[in-house]
C-alpha cells in the first residue's frame, strides 16, 4: 500500500505543528521519521492514523484520496499506530485487552481470540500470556501485544512512535527483527518514529527528518550520522562530558532489602549512595531494578532488611514519609504516574505546591507555570492539557515539578525518549542538582548514558543485585556480559 501525504498543516492555537509537510511512504519499506522532540513527528503521524484531522492537506492511499474521522476508519483502511504510551487497559488481562480491539460483542469468542493470539505470537516470537494482567507485563511486552492487535485488525501500514524507549536490548533486537519480516516478507509498509539516530541508522530504507514542524529534508539510507544531526538540529552536537565531583557523606542506606513483586523477588540487596553521587542501575527490564528503586522510595513494601535516609529509619514507611525526609521519586510511565490526563500546565505546577496557600491563587499559579515553561524550554503554554504535549515535553514538564532542595533523586529512564541535545539538557539540570549535594539513583537502557553519566554502576540480573561497578573503569562491553547473566571478564 503507497501512502502519500500533501501538504499537511496543523495547528494547536499559535503552535504550528506541521506546516506544509509532504511524505511518501513506499509498500515494503521501513521509513523512518527522525526529529528532535517537538519537531512535529507525533502530531504528523496522529493525522495520518486518525486521532488527529489536519487543518489542511490530504492523505491518498494508492493513489485514492481519503479522510478518517477516528482511528477506526484508519485501520479499516489498514493503517495502524503503536503509541510510545501503550494503549491497553491495565487492570484487564491480555486476552481481554487483545479482544475488545476487533470484537464487538458483549460476549466474545474467547476461545476463537485466544487461538488467534497464540498463532499470531507463536509467528512472531511473541511469548504472551493470555491470562496474565497487563499491569505483570513490561513495556516491551506491552508494546508486543499491540503489534498483535494491530495485526489481528488487518494493519498493512503499522506506525511505531518511539517504541525503544524503555525496552530491554533483547526486545528490541525481535522488534527489529519483527519489522523487518513485516516489510521485506510480507510487504506491509513500517514508519519508524524516533529520534535515536542510530536505531534509524540500523532499521531504516529511508528517513525524513522534520525540524520546528517542517521537513528538514530527506535521505536513503546509510546516510552519514553528521548529515542526520545537521538537519535534525541545523548544527553539530559537542560530546557529553564527565564532571568529577567528590562524594559526600551517606545519604541512602539500604541494608539486605528483600522485596517482591508479582513476577520477581529482589533478596538481599544492599547499596549505600553518598551527597552528590550519581549511581545507575542496570539489567534488563523485569530484573529487579525498579522494584529495587520503588522500594527505596516507599513505594513498595520490604519483606526484610532496613532503608535509612540520612541515618533516620524510614523501612516500611509510606510514601509522604520519604518526601518528608527529602526523597523524590520520577516514574517512566508519564500520564500513568507522574502526571494526570485532563489537567493543564498550570493546575500541575499548583498541585505540586505542597507549601502553598489552601486557596490556590490562580493568577501567581499561571506566572509560575510560564516561568517554568520558559525555564526548561517546555513546549507548550499554562492553559495547555498535559495530554497535547509531545512525549519529550511531558518528561520536561516532570522535571520541572520536582521540588528543590532534594536529598534524594529517584528516575526511571530519565531521558527516556529525549533527543540528543534534549537529552543532554536534562543532565545539565540533574548535575546541577548533584553540585548542591542532590544524590541521584537512576534506571536507564542506555549503557553509555549509564557509563557516561554514573560514579558507579549496579547491575540487576533476575533478581540479584550484584556488586557496584566503577563507571570509569567499565566498558559498554562488560557491561553488557554482565547485564545478559555472563562472565565478563
Amino acid at each position: 500500500m503507497k501512502v502519500e501525504l500533501i501538504d499537511i498543516h496543523k495547528y494547536f492555537g499559535p503552535v504550528r505543528a506541521n506546516e506544509g509537510i509532504s511524505l511518501t511512504l513506499e509498500p515494503g519499506t521501513i521509513h523512518g521519521l527522525l526529529g528532535e522532540n517537538g519537531a512535529g513527528k507525533t502530531t504528523l503521524m496522529k493525522c495520518l492514523s486518525g486521532y488527529l484531522s489536519p487543518d489542511s492537506g490530504s492523505v491518498w492511499l494508492d493513489g485514492q484520496p481519503v479522510f478518517f474521522s477516528s482511528p477506526a476508519e484508519a485501520i479499516r483502511h489498514g493503517i495502524g499506530m503503536l503509541h510510545q504510551d501503550p494503549l491497553d487497559f491495565p487492570q484487564m488481562r491480555v486476552l481481554d485487552n487483545f479482544l475488545l480491539a476487533f470484537d464487538r460483542r458483549m460476549l466474545p469468542d474467547r476461545r476463537r481470540g485466544r487461538v488467534m493470539l497464540r498463532e499470531l505470537g507463536d509467528r512472531f516470537r511473541f511469548d504472551l500470556d493470555p491470562d496474565a494482567p497487563v499491569t505483570s507485563l513490561t513495556i516491551g511486552e506491552r508494546q508486543q501485544l499491540e503489534i498483535l492487535r494491530l495485526l489481528a485488525l488487518g494493519a498493512r501500514l503499522i506506525i511505531l512512535d518511539e517504541p525503544t524507549t524503555g525496552i530491554s536490548a533483547p526486545q528490541k533486537e525481535q522488534l527489529f527483527e519483527t519489522l523487518r519480516f513485516l516489510a521485506e516478507e510480507e510487504g506491509r509498509s513500517v514508519v519508524f518514529v524516533s529520534h535515536k539516530l542510530e536505531e534509524v541508522e540500523e532499521l531504516c530504507h529511508r528517513v525524513t527528518v522534520l525540524r520546528q514542524g517542517k521537513v528538514a529534508g530527506e535521505a536513503e539510507m546509510p546516510c552519514p550520522v553528521d548529515r542526520l544531526v545537521e538537519m535534525m538540529f541545523g548544527r553539530s552536537l559537542p560530546p557529553a562530558r564527565r564532571v568529577p565531583v567528590e562524594p559526600g557523606s551517606a545519604v541512602l542506606q539500604v541494608r539486605d532489602v528483600t522485596v517482591s513483586s508479582y513476577r520477581l523477588t529482589v533478596e538481599g540487596a544492599s547499596l549505600t549512595v553518598r551527597a552528590g553521587e550519581v549511581v545507575g542501575l542496570a539489567g534488563l527490564e523485569g530484573s529487579g531494578q525498579r522494584l529495587f528503586l520503588r522500594a527505596c522510595a516507599g513505594l513498595e513494601r520490604t519483606a526484610a532488611g532496613r532503608i535509612w535516609m540520612g541515618g533516620r529509619n524510614l523501612t516500611g514507611a509510606p510514601y509522604r514519609r520519604f518526601l518528608e525526609a527529602g526523597v523524590a521519586y520520577m516514574p517512566a510511565g508519564r500520564l500513568e504516574e507522574g502526571l494526570v490526563g485532563g489537567l493543564t500546565l498550570t493546575e500541575h505546577f499548583a498541585l505540586a505546591e505542597r507549601n502553598g496557600p489552601f486557596f490556590i491563587n490562580w493568577a501567581a499559579a499561571r506566572d509560575q507555570a510560564a516561568e517554568r515553561i520558559r525555564h526548561f524550554n517546555i513546549v507548550g503554554r499554562p492553559e495547555s492539557p498535559v495530554e497535547a504535549l509531545s512525549g519529550g515535553n511531558q518528561q520536561r514538564v516532570m522535571l520541572a515539578l520536582l521540588p528543590p532542595g532534594l536529598r534524594l533523586l529517584l528516575m526511571e529512564h530519565p531521558t527516556r525518549g529525549l533527543d540528543v541535545e534534549s537529552a543532554n539538557w536534562v543532565w545539565q539540570q540533574l548535575l546541577a542538582r548533584r553540585a548542591e549535594g542532590t544524590a541521584i539513583v537512576f534506571i536507564s537502557a542506555d549503557l553509555d548514558e549509564l557509563l557516561e553519566r554514573s560514579n558507579r554502576v549496579v547491575v540487576f540480573f533476575g533478581g540479584r543485585m550484584m556488586e557496584p561497578l566503577e563507571a570509569c573503569e567499565t566498558t559498554v562491553e562488560q557491561l553488557g556480559y554482565l547485564i545478559a547473566g555472563k562472565d565478563a571478564s
